[in-house]
C-alpha cells in the first residue's frame, strides 16, 4: 500500500508532511472529498461564539439537533440516530446486528470491510463490473444477499461516484425480506448529487425494517474534524444501535454545527452547481490527457492513467509539487493506474490539470520519480 494511505484513507496531511517535507497547509489536497467552499461562514461564527460551552457535557440524547433533522427530513425522530461521523453509525449497525458474514460490492469504501473484520465478521465480496461502471451483476448481487446477514452498498459509490437507480434500490430493499438480510446504504455523498437525481429510501423505511441509511454532514459542510453523521432506520433498529453507542460520543460543538448547517439550503445549492460545473471541467481535462474517467455524480472522480505512469508514481510526483491525490491501487477490482481526485474550485482545478500535464511529460515510471 502507498505510504500516503497507511491508515486506509485520503486526507492524511501528517503523513504527507513526513513524506514530502512540506507543511500540511501548503498542500492542495485532492485526496479528501470535502466541499471546496469551506464551512458556511455563519456556522463558523456561531461556533466561535459558543466555545465557552465546552465546559458543559453535550446532550446525550442529541435532542435539539435530532428535532431539527427530523423536521427537515420530514420523518419521526425515532427513525434517527446522530453519530460521531457516518463511520460510527456503521460500527453501531454491525455491533447491534451481529452479522457473521458481511457482504460488500467492490470497489467500495474500505471502512465497510475494516469495521466488519474488527467486530469479528467474515467479509464476502461481489465484484462490480467495469463495463457496467463498476456496478455488479444483479444475479450475483442477489447471491450475495443470500450468503450474507448484512450487505453494504453506497449510492453514490466511493471511489467511483456511481449512483444506484431508484428501481435498483427498491429491488435491493425488497430482497432484505426475501433473504432475511440487512441492507446498509451509505449515502454520505448524496448531498452533492443534483436534486432531480437524488433518490433515497428514507421515506419508505416503515415498509423496509431491515434497511439502514448512513449519512455524513462532514463532506457537504466541510467539517470533517468535528465528526458528525447519522443513521436513518426503523425505530427498532435505531433502538438496538443506540444501546451500543457510548455516552456523549457526539460532541457539543458538532451538534451545534449540525443544527446550524441544516439552515444552509442556499449554500448546499451553490455547492451542487459548483461541483457539477467543475466536475465536467476536470473530466474534460482528464480526457485531453488521454486518461480515462467515469461518469460519477459526486464531488470526486475516479481516474485511470495510461502507459507506464501508474498511480504510485503519479502520487509521488504530484506530492512533491504540493498536490495530494488518492491512490486507488489497493481497492479490490481496480488497477495500479487508478486514482481518485476531489472536485475543487476552478483555479485549483486548473493548477491540478497543469501539474498533471507537467508530470505526464516526464514519461513513465522511474526510480527517482
Amino acid at each position: 500500500m502507498s505510504l500516503l494511505e497507511r491508515y486506509g484513507h485520503g486526507g492524511d496531511l501528517r503523513t504527507a508532511e513526513e513524506r514530502f517535507g512540506l507543511a500540511g497547509d501548503a498542500f492542495l489536497d485532492y485526496s479528501a472529498n470535502i466541499n471546496p467552499l469551506g464551512p458556511p461562514a455563519k456556522v463558523l461564527e456561531a461556533m466561535s461564539q459558543s466555545l465557552s460551552a465546552v465546559i458543559r457535557y453535550p446532550d446525550p440524547a442529541h435532542r435539539s439537533f435530532k428535532a431539527a433533522l427530523a423536521e427537515q427530513l420530514r420523518i419521526p425522530e425515532s427513525f434517527l440516530l446522530p453519530a460521531n461521523g457516518a463511520a460510527e453509525a456503521m460500527a453501531l449497525a454491525i455491533l447491534a446486528l451481529g452479522p457473521q458474514r458481511v457482504g460488500v460490492v467492490t470497489p467500495c469504501f474500505s471502512e465497510y470491510a475494516q469495521l466488519s473484520g474488527q467486530f469479528g465478521a467474515q467479509v464476502i465480496e461481489c465484484r462490480g463490473l467495469e463495463e457496467h461502471d463498476f456496478k455488479p451483476d444483479m444475479e450475483e448481487l442477489y447471491q450475495l444477499f443470500q450468503k450474507a446477514q448484512l450487505v453494504f452498498i453506497a449510492s453514490p459509490n466511493n471511489p467511483t461516484g456511481i449512483l444506484y437507480q431508484p428501481e435498483e434500490l427498491l429491488k435491493l430493499a425488497a430482497w432484505t425480506d426475501e433473504t432475511d438480510t440487512y441492507l446498509v446504504v451509505d449515502e454520505a455523498f448524496l448531498d452533492f448529487v443534483a436534486v432531480e437525481k437524488q433518490f433515497s429510501l428514507a421515506d419508505r423505511l416503515a415498509d423496509f425494517p431491515r434497511v439502514l441509511l448512513m449519512r455524513s454532514m462532514t463532506k457537504m459542510f466541510a467539517i470533517p474534524g468535528l465528526r458528525l453523521g447519522y443513521a436513518i432506520g426503523h425505530p427498532e433498529l435505531i433502538r438496538r444501535m443506540k444501546e451500543k453507542q457510548v455516552s456523549w460520543s457526539v460532541n457539543g460543538l458538532a451538534l451545534l454545527a449540525g443544527e446550524l448547517c441544516l439552515q444552509e439550503s442556499a449554500y448546499e445549492e451553490q455547492t451542487r452547481l459548483l461541483v457539477a460545473k467543475e466536475r465536467g471541467f476536470l473530466a474534460n481535462g482528464i480526457r485531453e490527457l488521454g486518461w480515462q474517467t467515469w461518469p460519477g455524480e459526486a464531488n470526486f472522480l475516479l481516474v485511470r492513467s495510461k502507459g507506464e505512469l501508474d498511480a504510485a508514481t503519479l502520487q509521488e510526483r504530484m506530492g512533491k509539487r504540493g498536490i495530494l491525490i488518492r491512490s486507488c491501487a489497493m481497492y479490490p477490482g481496480l488497477t495500479d493506474h487508478d486514482f481518485r481526485i476531489a472536485v475543487r474550485s476552478r483555479s485549483e482545478n486548473e493548477r491540478l490539470l497543469q501539474t498533471f500535464r507537467e508530470v505526464a511529460e516526464q514519461g513513465g515510471r522511474h526510480p527517482w520519480v
